[in-house]
């Protein structure tokens, strides 16, 4: 295929626009968008490269694949490599093992299937994962091994214009599923190829089906599809589900640029656009690592700047000189193909990281003080109730059940505490857990969809049949629910008598008097439906230290600038649970039965909430309690128990 330097214009816009969101995403809020744009040029090239060979009869999958591992794999290994040797004399254990992890599976190109199994990609936690961005590719490749493979398949039984078709059918197809994937699945819609397949397909229906323009309408096409692209970045935001139907806005724009083949654009033609999308790739592998370096050392805002533009120059000498390296693309028989370089990298580097996973990271190298805070944040509940989503969850002898946990994941990380006032061989508890699940009827997220108003059936279930006199003890991380804090693209459903209400951190003030009225309502209708005969604990806020408790100390450590204690104004904890905290002191008077447990007596002073006990972590992250720091709580149980 002659070179296009409108497409080649297109990969600049896109890069453009996700390095800009990554590194700060108010000023392109919308910019994962050049991901979708990426997608949809790589189908059209993927697709004309595979269709000419099969009309000329001399494609060849094995060299297809080939040809694809000599153009992505190189740079992706260097960078992987040199991330590695980084980590290595400065990541913590835990997030060295991690990296190792990501390193594997990027190399392998599973990354995607990993992230989505770990968290959202827009979650606090996205900015400490070094390969984060790989997840793309990974998707990238999967296309690539199938695709062929099926058009190759449909061509023994069809010809080319029914074959044309069918991609035609199964893009718009791969459409409709993707916005309802999206919907009902939104973490995996992100990540997996199903639902960003059509995109890819749509790229491969503008290579197919060529417009034949006369120069103004090009201009128009190409203006409409700018346009497009430009409206998705800026009014597009990280709190809308994607890549749903939203992602149509800049998938369109790019087939329509695509479309209008101007090879004498000034806004794709020029050659600062021309140069940065010749470089594109390799600015898109190296800029995230430079963001999370900013995020992981917490260096201050003007970095930002040095990140882009140190991007652009990494971008450069990677194209210059690891990119342009021309390897071997065309083999005689089937065991010349060991003489794929690429093969070679993948399996080293792979390894690499693989080893650094297995053996945790090479723990030995580091010092004992770094192991031990490290590894407080895998300190979590060992009776892995919510990790294995056991249902219910007993914990000691399940035959005299003495009180009953229920709540999100703040519940399942105090479990280990309230277990630790029994004596679990003559008494036991039950533990109902499910993360993001308060046990507030009606309450509805967007990670886990209608399977949380189906829980707390299922809990209220359990309470009113099995368990009706035992005690509950009720906890969630329930400023959570007000504000949005800990996922700012979560959404909330309230329903029983009210229309429902959406919302989201940056409306939370035009909702928060119809959002704090829904609540109230539906906590006391939760609690009065579980408070015949029985004594409820609502546990009050834990308080939030607002950074990772176990990795600050650790890198502290690890970098030798030793340990300063960690903690959070207390009057900032009372601020964040203002309106939640108002709710449930009212609950006693209002509800019989019902007494609040409050942490901050066992956690704070009079003026700061505590991350650590004399320099050991006692959360293990910034909200979740570590078994450690569940020690200091047990007191709190122990004074209500029987």
């Amino acid at each position: 295929m002659q070179f296009r330097k409108d497409i080649n214009g297109l990969r600049a816009i896109a890069v453009i626009a996700v390095v800009l969101f990554h590194f700060n995403a108010s000023w392109m809020p919308g910019g994962f968008a050049g991901v979708d744009v990426f997608f949809v040029i790589s189908g059209f090239l993927m697709t004309g490269i595979i269709f000419r060979g099969i009309e000329q009869e001399n494609f060849s999958i094995l060299k297809f694949y080939v040809a694809r591992a000599n153009r992505i794999i190189p740079a992706l290994a260097v960078l992987c490599l040199v991330l590695l040797v980084f980590g290595w004399f400065y990541l913590t254990p835990l997030d060295y093992r991690a990296l190792g992890k990501h390193a594997g599976s990027s190399m392998g190109f599973l990354s995607n299937i990993i992230y989505w199994r770990e968290s959202g990609y827009f979650d606090a936690a996205s900015h400490e994962k070094w390969l984060l961005h790989t997840w793309s590719l990974s998707a990238e490749w999967q296309f690539y091994i199938i695709y062929p493979l099926v058009l190759v398949a449909m061509r023994k039984f069809m010809s080319l214009k029914a074959m044309k078709a069918t991609v035609l059918v199964g893009t718009v197809l791969g459409f409709i599923f993707c916005v309802v994937a999206t919907y009902k699945w939104p973490n995996p819609a992100y990540y997996l190829l199903p639902t960003r397949a059509w995109e890819m397909m749509i790229g491969g229906v503008a290579y197919l089906y060529p417009l034949k323009l006369v120069e103004n309408k090009k201009k128009v096409f190409e203006s409409f599809g700018l346009a497009l692209i430009i409206l998705s970045c800026i009014f597009i935001t990280k709190e809308n589900l994607w890549p749903g139907y939203l992602a149509l806005i800049p998938v369109l724009g790019a087939f329509l640029l695509i479309q209008a083949q101007r090879s004498d654009s000034i806004v794709t033609g020029n050659i600062v656009v021309q140069s940065l999308g010749k470089w594109s790739y390799s600015i898109y592998l190296w800029h995230w690592p430079l963001v999370v370096f900013i995020y992981y050392f917490e260096l201050n805002e003007q970095f930002v700047y040095f990140g882009i533009i140190l991007s652009v120059i990494l971008g450069f000498v990677s194209n210059r000189y690891i990119e342009s390296i021309k390897f071997k693309n065309n083999f005689n028989g089937i065991f010349t193909y060991t003489k794929c370089y690429p093969l070679y990298m993948v399996i080293f580097v792979g390894l690499f990281g693989s080893i650094t996973f297995i053996s945790r990271g090479f723990e030995w190298h580091y010092n004992n003080e770094v192991i031990l805070a490290s590894n407080e944040a895998v300190n979590k509940n060992p009776y892995k109730c919510m990790e294995e989503e056991k249902f219910p969850c007993y914990i000691g002898n399940a035959n005299n059940i003495k009180a009953i946990i229920v709540g999100d994941s703040h519940a399942d990380a105090l479990t280990t505490s309230l277990s630790s006032a029994f004596d679990l061989e003559k008494s036991g508890i039950i533990a109902l857990t499910k993360s993001s699940c308060p046990f507030i009827l009606g309450i509805k997220s967007t990670k886990h969809g209608a399977e949380c108003l189906e829980e707390n059936e299922r809990r209220l279930k359990i309470l009113k049949e099995k368990y009706i006199n035992t005690p509950v003890f009720w906890v969630a991380r329930s400023s959570a629910y007000i504000k949005g804090q800990s996922n700012p693209d979560r959404i909330k459903d309230i329903r029983d008598t009210k229309p429902s209400i959406y919302f989201s951190e940056h409306i939370y003030e035009e909702l928060n008097k119809d959002l704090l009225n829904e609540i109230d309502y539906s906590l006391k209708l939760t609690l009065n439906e579980i408070n015949d005969n029985r004594d409820v604990y609502l546990v009050l806020p834990t308080p939030e230290m607002r950074v990772n408790v176990p990795k600050k100390i650790s890198r502290s450590l690890l970098l030798g600038h030793g340990v300063d204690t960690i903690g959070v104004d207390k009057s900032l904890y009372i601020d964040r649970n203002k309106e939640m905290l108002d709710i449930f002191n009212k609950l006693p008077n209002e509800i019989s039965n019902v007494t609040l447990l409050d942490p901050t007596i066992y956690l704070c002073d009079n003026n700061t909430c505590y991350g650590d006990y004399d320099g050991r972590p006692i959360y293990y992250d910034g909200d979740h309690m570590s078994e450690f720091g569940n020690k200091l709580l047990t007191p709190m149980f122990l004074s209500v128990v029987k």
